[in-house]
């Protein structure tokens, strides 16, 4: 086209939006679900049918009633359904973090899993029964369950102790804080280990010696430190989990961390000092 001079006019050009991107879809927890190795799906659908199973036993102990102490009582499938159910869960969870072959993991957490669902059906069937589940040596039955928890508590010491060298000689993945709080919570784990096979030896001693009922009250001084101990490889990564999705500095995070783990270990300290006066 020409201008009325002669000369060609300007060609007009239409600016073209460039196409929008498209938004990241971001997976719902279904997603995620189906992202989960059918290994870890196992055991945290485990881990919550012993939690499950625990708090089923909380409302068996309301409705039938009973004492809460003592070898013979509902408190025991409670607490065990619930401990080795948040247990399986949590290690099942952090062990993703560790520097671990993928098949050695799996096969780890399979066994683990078996094990925290004997210990947990022995420990009800025995409830059931109205028969104390550890150190009972009163018939070839009692015996037998007696020892599988023994056995599966060994096993226990086991898979548990492996995890923790495991984060101790790699550093462990995952967000700021974490390989501390990993480290820290499997550290404070084994003293769990070491003052439950404490209990059980003990027990076992009075035991073969004509002390049961003795044996049955033993374990009180060192309940507090095992229970408060357990659950530290929980506590420590969720709170390290939780402060990776806060705005705040690496700093205050790390800051956070350290001060949680000295809280922790302060606690543990002074359930072991109680433990060493009681014992």
């Amino acid at each position: 086209m020409e201008s009325r001079s002669g000369t060609p006019a300007p060609a007009v050009t239409t600016a073209v939006a460039p196409p929008a991107r498209p938004s990241p879809v971001r997976p719902g927890w279904r997603g995620a679900w189906h992202g989960v190795r059918p290994t870890e799906r196992l055991c945290h659908v485990t881990g919550a049918v012993l939690v499950l199973s625990g708090l089923a036993h909380l409302a068996v102990f309301a409705v039938d009633g009973g004492p809460w102490d003592g070898p013979v009582s509902w408190r025991k499938p409670v607490t065990f359904g619930l401990s080795f159910g948040l247990t399986l869960i949590a290690i099942t969870w952090v062990t993703s973090y560790l520097r671990v072959g993928t098949r050695l993991r799996s096969a780890l957490l399979v066994v683990f899993a078996a094990d925290c669902v004997v210990e947990v059906g022995g420990i009800t069937l025995q409830a059931w029964r109205q028969v104390p589940s550890h150190l009972n040596m009163e018939t070839g039955f009692d015996t037998a369950v007696s020892m599988t928890l023994a056995v599966g508590g060994g096993v226990l010491v086991v898979l548990l102790t492996a995890f923790a060298v495991a984060s101790f000689q790699n550093r462990p993945t995952g967000p700021l804080g974490m390989p501390l709080a990993l480290r820290s919570g499997f550290a404070i784990l084994l003293v769990a280990l070491a003052s439950g096979a404490a209990m059980i030896a003990r027990g076992v001693v009075l035991t073969r010696t004509g002390h049961q009922e003795a044996a049955y009250h033993s374990t009180a001084p060192l309940k507090p430190l095992h229970g408060v101990s357990l659950h530290a490889v929980l506590v420590l990564p969720a709170l390290a989990w939780l402060l990776s999705h806060t705005p705040w500095s690496d700093r205050t995070r790390r800051r956070v961390i350290q001060a949680a783990v000295g809280c922790y270990a302060a606690a543990v300290l002074g359930a072991g000092v109680w433990a060493a006066l009681t014992w």
